[in-house]
């Protein structure tokens, strides 16, 4: 069942959740409040084994609430310190959903710095995990603004995070070895589902074209015969996002906080 009203991050949210439709038992990390929430409506809808913590030092039965939390208690299943988070992320059992400032047609993305490295024109975050987690275990992509200064042409300033470039990859890795799953925007959700792994445009949000997609992209992405419109979140779905964020922060995500069908 569907509705025809809803925000254009509700709609993100929900395209968002499907990225771990499929991955059965496995730590979600959502970073930043459309990817939590994503990971959130996952563990109670299309994953319901997906494993996440109260993003303190717990596994929790269910996804804690976002914001003040109002007497919430959260239902903590077992300790899940740093020692047994680096365990899993090693292992491989963990599908983080974050957000690059840069990304390019392979897939590497940029989180330290715009320009270059030795005089960068701005310095963000460092690489942090993007590293380990990128060779580790599957990752997904949020991007809130699809725009050319994130879709860059050429490579990104610098890689944080390892992609589909056979040129970077590490001796005795091959690009079998590299999962990355969805990239969604506030205009489409894409993959690499494309000819030699290609980004490809997965599905369009409502309103949105293809030219639009590509002029704000770049390099060149594969378009299928068949693009489909991005799926609207049900009554459902929505009813458990405003219960996984009474606060409603989501609004706040998106500039003007736009209507998901243009």
């Amino acid at each position: 069942m569907s509705t025809t009203t809803y925000s254009l991050a509700e709609l993100m949210i929900c395209a968002a959740s499907e990225a771990w439709r499929d991955d059965g038992e496995v730590l979600a990390s959502g970073i930043g409040v459309i990817p939590r929430l994503a990971s959130s409506l996952s563990m109670l809808g299309s994953n319901p084994q997906l494993l996440m913590t109260d993003s303190e030092a717990y596994m929790v039965a269910e996804p804690v609430p976002l914001g003040a939390r109002n007497g919430y208690q959260p239902k903590r299943d077992s300790w899940m310190g740093f020692s047994r988070i680096f365990d899993n992320v090693w292992g491989g059992k963990r599908h983080a959903l974050v957000g690059p400032t840069q990304i390019d047609r392979f897939g590497q993305a940029n989180i330290s710095c715009i320009g270059d490295y030795a005089k960068p024109k701005a310095q963000m975050l460092g690489v942090r995990g993007f590293p380990g987690n990128s060779i580790s275990h599957a990752n997904s992509f949020c991007v809130p603004s699809h725009n050319r200064r994130v879709f860059v042409e050429g490579e990104v300033d610098m890689v944080a995070s390892v992609g589909y470039n056979p040129a970077r990859l590490a001796r005795g890795w091959s690009l079998d070895e590299i999962d990355i799953r969805l990239i969604i925007t506030d205009l489409c959700v894409l993959d690499f589902q494309g000819p030699q792994r290609q980004m490809r445009i997965r599905s369009l949000h409502p309103g949105v074209t293809v030219a639009e997609v590509q002029d704000n992209t770049g390099f060149a992405l594969h378009v299928p015969q068949d693009c489909p419109t991005t799926a609207a979140p049900t009554v459902e779905q929505l009813q458990l996002i405003q219960r996984l964020d009474p606060h409603n922060l989501r609004a706040s995500q998106l500039k003007d906080n736009p209507p998901g069908q243009r």
